[in-house]
């Protein structure tokens, strides 16, 4: 239901929002004219997700809420608007699409602008002065709120810090979640830049016969471990990966220095303390499989370099294990007068040498680190 807001005694809701400060009567009376109410019953929707903001709202009385829905059917309620509030006008002057929902929470009325059957578009042929007016007060409007919110982080700054590390840190470990990868790799990504992947060997084994405790401690202290190499660098992040799969980002890192960083990596994780046997179920040893790139030196594109190191660490995890230590690097494609030598290639090339046990194979670039 709308009404003219000639029909409500006191048009200071709506006159009073941002985008009219300091109008002149002239103008007030224009907004009023071409301002109306609207009655919305409890959960009927003031707009929706992707819907072009060419209104904003004053709510009189009522409550409305903003929320976003989740992939399991739920929803996330990110605001909540009481009376007197305006609804919708940073979204309405940057002419944006809604990225949530809004719907009553009770019974509400509202003051619309413009009112239907109007379009800012319509008022630059009638008010052209007018429109220009509420135009720079957008301008102020929307300068005005990015400043206010860059001194609110500013003056939050370390609670804002938490705020991100805890989105993007893995609670059972410590370690930086793969999702962090995924957001910031774009911001992060710095040549040249290792990336060193771990998945501990016969881990099934570890869990199936001690429980998944024993799982949870071992990753526990794989963390621990992670953690002290960026400590003593200096720089870079430990990350899970998926499940039980772990490793290092490390930025300004040679592929010399990866190398080196592999080895040690491979070296303490060989070294942690073995899980005593108890009655019939043996002692447990712990190794890993290890495979590594820098980027851009072993591929220029980063999705594909790093697919690539994934797929290397599950294949060599799978056939070799045991401290297996491998470095991806992308094939090139050779000159037809070398095109006699031919490229393994599977998920990902692989190319170099394999060291294992002292003796030397081509084709794949998996190296078993000496006991």
């Amino acid at each position: 239901m709308e009404q003219t807001l000639k029909q409500v005694f006191d048009p200071a809701p709506i006159t009073n929002a941002e985008l009219f400060k300091n109008f002149l009567t002239r103008e007030i009376q224009f907004v009023v004219d071409h301002s109306c109410l609207i009655n919305l019953r409890k959960k009927a929707k003031l707009f929706s997700i992707g819907q072009t903001a060419d209104r904003f709202y004053v709510l009189l009385n009522g409550a409305i809420r903003i929320y976003k829905p989740r992939d399991d059917g739920g929803n996330d309620e990110l605001a909540r608007y009481a009376a007197g509030e305006t609804i919708g006008d940073f979204e309405f002057a940057r002419k944006a699409e809604y990225d949530a929902n809004a719907e009553a929470v009770e019974d509400s009325i509202l003051v619309m602008f413009p009112a239907m059957g109007f379009s800012m578009d319509d008022f630059t042929s009638l008010e052209p002065y007018i429109v220009s007016r509420i135009l720079l007060n957008s301008i102020v409007m929307m300068t005005g709120r990015i400043k206010s919110t860059q001194n609110i982080l500013l003056e939050n700054l370390s609670w804002v810090n938490e705020l991100h590390r805890r989105a993007y840190e893995d609670p059972s470990t410590g370690l930086w979640k793969q999702t962090f990868l995924t957001d910031e790799i774009n911001r992060i990504l710095e040549e040249p830049m290792a990336l060193i992947m771990l998945k501990p060997d016969r881990f099934k084994i570890l869990v199936d016969s001690r429980g998944h405790e024993a799982g949870d401690n071992a990753m526990v202290k794989i963390a621990m471990i992670l953690k002290t190499f960026t400590r003593k660098i200096g720089r870079g992040w430990a990350i899970r990966f998926k499940s039980n799969e772990t490793g290092l980002l490390i930025n300004k890192c040679s592929r010399q220095s990866a190398e080196k960083v592999a080895k040690e990596l491979n070296a303490a994780i060989s070294g942690m303390e073995t899980v005593p046997a108890q009655g019939a179920i043996p002692a447990f040893s712990f190794s890993g499989t290890i495979a590594w790139s820098v980027w851009p030196e072993d591929g220029s594109i980063w999705d594909p370099l790093f697919q690539g190191t994934y797929s290397m660490l599950l294949d060599t995890w799978k056939s070799e294990g045991g401290g297996t230590i491998s470095h991806f690097k992308e094939a090139k494609e050779a000159s037809p007068a070398k095109a006699a030598a031919p490229v393994k290639t599977g998920t990902s090339a692989k190319t170099g040498l394999v060291a294992k046990a002292g003796t030397v194979k081509a084709g794949t670039s998996a190296s078993k680190a000496k006991p």
